[in-house]
């Protein structure tokens, strides 16, 4: 393993495994997880070169696992990936509070969102109008009691309030499908730029050292702003983008049926203690 790949993958595992640590994982559930990983990668990667399905002998090759290991967890595969989907709910409620927050028809001149009445007539603005609008195949009610329950709304009489400006489950299981999907894009998209593939993906941060402590304190809330901002106009763009497509397909009937996409566009923000020095002057 080269320098470079070694202290990449040790800085991307470190705050991984000291969550794991807390939560009772010890080396050897990681591990046999990893097994898992391999096979399964060593499979995808050949079905997407457009290889032959590779056998235990090849998956072990480039696995390092031994064989019998292998058509074990081959088996594993088949009947199920291992990951955890989002729960349903918290999706659904995730794309309503987005599309409150970013469409300008759910929006005060300020730009706030409004306080919306359960029902309204016609298309005019209203909750179970905002539901429909992300096309949830879910009942306006059982979004709603999700948002409430979340503490993201309020409701007072026929009325409902955004309490906050994004949904944030608080059920550990949601937490953690989040995490994954999030970070998992993430990582997916360096790996696409550092394979040379095109198109090359936005994948940048703004990074600062030695700052007084003052500062992150006064910046931070002005960077979340900033943040939902760009989210918010995204969302935005991305929605102008899907109609104009849509309307462009129904106007053409006879065009041939292509794949659906997804994207993913993300903001983080983090800060922490810069490392003290060591005797020999480099950072630990």
């Amino acid at each position: 393993m080269s320098a470079a790949l070694k202290s990449a993958a040790l800085s991307i595992l470190r705050p991984f495994v000291r969550y794991l640590i807390t939560q009772g994982w010890t080396y050897g559930a990681l591990a046999e997880l990893l097994k898992f990983v391999y096979v399964g990668e060593v499979i995808a990667l050949d079905q997407r070169d457009g290889k032959p399905v590779p056998t235990d002998s090849r998956v072990s090759l480039l696995s390092g696992i031994h064989r019998k290991e292998v058509r074990r967890l081959r088996e594993e595969l088949q009947s199920g990936s291992g990951e955890i989907a989002l729960r349903h709910g918290a999706n659904m409620s995730a794309q309503v509070v987005a599309a409150w927050v970013a469409c300008e028809a759910y929006r005060d001149p300020q730009g706030e969102p409004l306080a919306l009445p359960l029902r309204a007539a016609g298309a005019a603005a209203s909750f179970e109008n905002l539901v429909r609008l992300v096309k949830a195949d879910m009942r306006p009610r059982t979004v709603l009691d999700e948002l409430l329950r979340a503490g993201v709304v309020e409701q007072q009489d026929d009325m409902v309030r955004l309490a906050r400006g994004g949904y944030v489950s608080d059920l550990p299981e949601d937490r953690l499908a989040f995490m994954g999907a999030h970070i998992g894009d993430h990582l997916r998209a360096t790996v696409h730029n550092l394979e040379g593939r095109t198109p090359t993906y936005l994948e940048q941060s703004v990074y600062f050292d030695d700052l007084p402590p003052i500062v992150p304190g006064e910046v931070r809330d002005d960077l979340r702003q900033l943040g939902e901002q760009v989210l918010q106009e995204a969302y935005q763009r991305i929605v102008r983008a899907e109609k104009t497509a849509q309307s462009a397909q129904a106007g053409d009937l006879g065009a041939p049926q292509t794949s659906k996409k997804r994207l993913r566009l993300g903001v983080y923000y983090y800060e922490d203690d810069m490392p003290a020095s060591n005797s020999a002057g480099e950072q630990p």
